[in-house]
């Protein structure tokens, strides 16, 4: 697993290995092309199905099948478009994001070369959807109505609480795996143990994130960061900020957390 730090997203992978090759797709899974893709995956949980990283492939078009993971992507160049059981297609370019639930029958059509960062849960629990023909690609409005959300006045605030608001657009079957919007005032909090895994994306402000040694790294809107769960770490944003989310919180973890409240 990566060391437990915040950890800052770069397009182009790291700046000492970039994004090397990976395996091919396998040929049995195309309707077209050769695709090649490469990527860096910048935090693996093997115990819990969760990997987080940048990817880029050139042109492909996938048989049509149930997408097997859960997974969220922002796409950072080019374009996607998912077609559905019954032909429908909807595309997703540059700047926008989209998840897709595991059990959605799709085929991937993939015109031109495409790089996105991910979030992948390759849920194991051996659930299946009641109803997959329910499913849809779903695509987080950063302009959409938030509801008022109290922040967990257990955590080690500094100052007084500040005013949040968050609007939820998919939860997994499990219940392990949320995306949203959220929004917040200004506020400060003291370096303390991450409860959760969570990748952020911020739409609007910034916010100065720590691990209680002196070690501080700032990020602005347009940023994407990702805090694994374990991590030490602090926050401060000294003025409004709104950000899409990936939260994945581990049912063990959950449960042992509701116990001890």
């Amino acid at each position: 697993m990566s060391e437990l730090k915040v950890i800052r997203f770069n397009d182009r992978g790291p700046a000492d290995t970039g994004m090397p090759e990976w395996d091919q797709i396998p040929p049995d899974g195309l309707e077209s092309g050769e695709p090649v893709q490469t990527g860096h995956v910048y935090h693996n949980d093997e115990a819990n199905g969760l990997m987080t990283g940048v990817w880029d492939c050139t042109p492909f078009t996938s048989k049509s099948g149930p997408y097997d993971v859960n997974e969220f992507m922002l796409v950072l160049e080019g374009s996607v478009t998912i077609v559905d059981e019954n032909g429908g297609e909807e595309t997703i370019s540059a700047g926008e994001s989209f998840i897709i639930p595991k059990g959605l029958p799709l085929s991937w059509k993939q015109t031109e070369y495409m790089r996105k960062f991910f979030v992948i849960f390759n849920d194991a629990s051996g659930m299946t959807p009641e109803d997959s023909s329910a499913l849809k690609v779903i695509r987080p409005d950063p302009n959409a109505a938030l509801a008022s959300s109290n922040p967990d006045a257990s955590q080690p605030f500094v100052g007084e609480l500040p005013t949040q608001n968050t609007g939820l657009c998919f939860g997994d079957m499990t219940g392990q795996m949320t995306t949203g919007v959220w929004d917040s005032t200004p506020f400060e909090r003291s370096a303390f143990a991450f409860p959760r895994h969570e990748l952020m994306h911020l739409l609007e402000g910034s916010v100065t994130i720590g691990d209680g040694q002196g070690n501080d790294e700032t990020f602005v809107a347009g940023d994407t960061f990702f805090i694994p769960m374990g991590a030490v770490v602090s926050w401060k944003s000294t003025e409004y900020v709104k950000k899409i989310f990936v939260i994945f919180i581990e049912k063990q973890a959950e449960a042992q957390a509701n116990a001890a409240e």
